[in-house]
């Protein structure tokens, strides 16, 4: 089975879109891989994990780094800060949000981080993090180190998702912990929820959960990881305490781009970045802060200088925005395709398998780029096949597929993008497919 062509057969205009010769915008699918640099032989059906970004932006990338290069202190010290600030501005207004209550980390978990290192936990040993099970892996283990280093202040409570369920369900369930946490002489202190979780890929009822932990004076810790690019995001109308997402899944932005959003009322529960660096306000001194560049507000100031790194990705979320919009049409377009194409795509792909796609009745769980598809295997007589059929998928097809256990079965989340189309879907259900028959004939416990 061999990966796609990718020869170009498009021009860009003055105004930077791609247009086929006959002047039309090129339609979404493997024509759009002329933007990307994927290797040839490579078929990318895994954009949930790492994202990609486009040539055109990868190369503005590689122009900052050149300018660091060329003028370091000028660049760094005079020039970034500016730049920064328009792509706070880009992304914020994407999302419905204040400029001033956004800033750049370099990841989504880095954000939860963040949030979780900098609340201060009552003495009385009450406060709890309420998350659900299913939890993206790192920010779960990021709640058990601050309970373990909490001095026994803080506890956490897991809240059991097992899918398929309806939102009214999910509600429920945390409805039953914030109440079970204050008969156990517990507080629900902050909730840990995703907008749409890793594994399996499926979108969480974020809207009335953030409701209902302002309803039950319970902080909401939104982490949209998978979000911006993906859905429609208002922050205004949402009004979480914190949230966070991931620029370079998404969004098109190199790696590793990510925001933090924290609302001007909580913006003094966050005193230090990750590491803390000069934009940090000392309680016991003052010190020097060697950057001349300060911004007016102290929540973003902490944020415009964390240490030495690479700030190009940052810097390059302004431009990815505009690509999307002159390239790919913009965001009410690509959402529509993605989404579809995840729902469809997900769909013949449990065709070829015999099998289905993970999904509600009223269907608010797949509203989102992603497909969780059941595999014609069962994991008590397959213990290992889910790493070796990933092994497998790179070695022999060029590819990578996520494959997990849930709910007692075999899952595989595929990612739906504008450089896919519904062939890949299929393509992708014929892979899976003579991998489960290879994983009867035992040759994964070979």
């Amino acid at each position: 089975m061999s990966a796609h062509n990718q020869g170009s057969d498009s021009l860009t205009d003055t105004n930077g879109a791609s247009r086929s010769h006959n002047g039309r915008l090129i339609p979404f699918g493997q024509r759009l891989l002329q933007h990307f640099e994927f290797d040839p032989g490579h078929r990318n059906l895994n954009h949930g994990s790492f994202g990609a970004s486009p040539r055109e932006i990868r190369n503005i990338m590689r122009q900052y780094q050149d300018r660091a290069e060329a003028k370091p202190d000028q660049f760094i010290r005079y020039e970034t800060p500016d730049i920064l600030n328009e792509s706070r501005a880009a992304v914020a207004r994407l999302l419905n949000a204040p400029t001033d209550t956004v800033v750049f980390v370099s990841n989504a978990t880095t954000g939860v981080n963040i949030v979780l290192r900098n609340i201060v936990w009552n003495d009385d040993c009450k406060d709890e993090i309420l998350s659900f099970t299913t939890i993206y892996g790192a920010c779960g283990k990021t709640i058990d180190y601050v309970v373990d280093s909490g001095l026994g202040r803080v506890s956490s409570r897991e809240i059991l998702l097992t899918y398929p369920l309806e939102d009214e369900e999910i509600i429920a369930a945390l409805k039953d912990a914030i109440a079970d946490s204050a008969r156990d002489g517990k507080r629900a202190r902050i909730c840990v929820f995703d907008v749409v979780s890793s594994l399996p890929g499926v979108r969480l009822p974020f809207e009335e959960i953030t409701r209902v932990c302002k309803e039950e004076g319970v902080l909401s810790l939104v982490d949209g990881a998978q979000g911006i690019g993906m859905i429609d995001i208002d922050l205004e109308g949402l009004d979480p305490d914190f949230f966070v997402s991931n620029c370079h899944k998404w969004l098109h932005v190199p790696r590793s781009s990510a925001i933090l959003y924290v609302p001007l009322r909580n913006q003094a529960l966050i005193s230090s970045s990750l590491p803390t660096s000069h934009g940090y306000v000392s309680k016991s001194r003052k010190r020097f802060n060697p950057l001349p560049k300060a911004h007016k507000s102290v929540f973003v100031n902490n944020f415009q200088f964390v240490g030495t790194l690479d700030t190009s990705p940052y810097l390059c979320a302004k431009d990815a925005i505009t690509w999307r919009e002159q390239v790919l049409g913009g965001e009410a377009r690509i959402l529509e395709y993605i989404q579809t194409l995840a729902r469809e795509g997900g769909k013949e792909a449990a065709r070829v398998l015999g099998t289905e796609v993970l999904d509600n009745k009223s269907g608010s769980m797949s509203r989102c780029a992603i497909a969780n598809v059941a595999l014609p295997l069962k994991p008590e007589d397959a213990p290992n096949a889910a790493e070796w059929m990933q092994e497998k998928m790179m070695s022999d097809y060029k590819t990578f597929i996520p494959v997990f256990t849930h709910n007692s079965r075999l899952w595989a989340r595929i990612s739906a993008q504008v450089y896919l189309d519904i062939e890949d879907f299929r393509w992708a259900g014929q892979v899976l497919l003579e991998l489960c028959e290879r994983v009867k004939k035992g040759q994964a416990n070979a």
